[in-house]
């Protein structure tokens, strides 16, 4: 094998397809990048439960292919200098990277060690518009559940209906809901569950142009095809909650407040808030105001925050880490906070009354002391 090419088309590939490459495995070949050269080169990561593989020109003088352990060569790509890189292989697999002054030869493993990538399977394609699946992405992905004993809610939910794309996230104390138009899809109704993992992956690899981002559907995977980009993932498998059935849709108090306001105040009270024992913030709807006090064993925090509408003056518990969360997420500046007890969940959803996305968070109960 024998290419060149320029080291910022490099780098990127291989930072790219390095996501989804092994930190540590029994088997040596997964913690390294599977380099091919043909009509262009393919970088290719894969760690048996993700793959990343992407392409770029290059001049390829002699065709072939390579595995290199991905932070050793990742970090000797980086430390090159601008220009072109020259890569070149023997028959012993002693692999030499040369660009400038600088040259470097490493040993590579056989090609054929290399575990083959899973095939989707599947013809059913969901076009999305780049830009809107990642920021479909970006503001779910904070509710994905880390807890392995309920593997279905470390991944989203995908759903196809309408024309419309849904993604929903929840960890069992928050819910975030985003909904966007299809560019085109192949089915009229679908829905999947993609590992969080892989999101994390595809939201980083996505720009905000408005190039369409292709989604193909398996019986047992899925790609995302990104430019030149694919990353595979496995589904998840299990029932997921019916996020229909779990939203309230009737509310005693609907509040107007403009979201950058409800995210300073409780801001401002947060810093009281001690790590460990996790203090909720109390929070009093009142007639035009939201009053947000928190005691720990630091000190007690207040601030008030001014809404349109009244509470009747009811007391929720809220975690702090998670109301931000959903008002940093929400892509409004006008939102309505709907309540209904002290004990049932708050939903935040956009004032204009459309239905583009949904936050939706647990109580936390109070004690005399909070």
């Amino acid at each position: 094998m024998k290419f060149s090419c320029e080291k910022h088309l490099l780098l990127s590939a291989v930072v790219t397809a390095s996501r989804a490459a092994a930190a540590k495995s029994p088997i040596p070949a997964l913690e390294g990048l599977l380099i091919e050269a043909g009509n262009k080169v393919r970088v290719t990561g894969y760690d048996l439960k993700r793959g990343i593989y992407t392409a770029f020109a290059a001049d390829v003088s002699e065709s072939g292919s390579i595995v290199l352990n991905a932070k050793l060569f990742g970090e000797i790509v980086r430390a090159l200098p601008d220009g072109i890189v020259n890569i070149s292989t023997d028959t012993g697999y002693m692999t030499r990277i040369q660009c400038g002054s600088a040259d470097f030869s490493i040993m590579g493993f056989d090609s054929d060690d290399y575990p083959e990538l899973p095939d989707t399977d599947g013809r059913n394609v969901i076009e999305v518009e780049q830009g809107l699946l990642r920021d479909m992405i970006s503001r779910t992905i904070f509710a994905i559940s880390d807890n392995e004993a309920r593997p279905v809610y470390t991944g989203a939910l995908f759903e196809v209906e309408n024309g419309a794309l849904t993604v929903v996230a929840l960890d069992g104390y928050r819910l975030a809901l985003r909904r966007g138009e299809v560019v085109q899809s192949d089915l009229d109704s679908v829905s999947f569950i993609v590992p969080g993992t892989a999101l994390g992956d595809v939201e980083k690899i996505c720009t905000d142009e408005k190039e369409n981002a292709k989604i193909t559907v398996g019986s047992k995977h899925i790609s995302f095809t990104i430019g030149e980009t694919v990353v595979i993932t496995r589904r998840l498998e299990g029932e997921f909650l019916n996020y229909r059935r779990s939203i309230p849709t009737e509310f005693q108090h609907k509040m107007k407040v403009a979201r950058t306001d409800l995210l300073r105040t409780v801001d401002r009270v947060s810093p009281i808030i001690d790590a460990k024992t996790k203090n909720p913030v109390r929070c009093t709807f009142g007639d035009g105001a939201l009053k947000i006090v928190c005691v720990t064993n630091l000190g007690k925090a207040e601030d008030i925050c001014p809404m349109e509408g009244s509470g009747g003056g009811l007391e929720i518990g809220f975690n702090n880490r998670y109301l931000l969360d959903a008002l940093r997420a929400s892509p409004a500046e006008e939102l309505l906070v709907c309540v209904n007890t002290g004990s049932s969940p708050c939903v935040i959803m956009p004032a204009d009354g459309n239905d583009s996305f949904v936050f939706m968070i647990l109580p936390v109960r109070l004690r005399a002391g909070d």
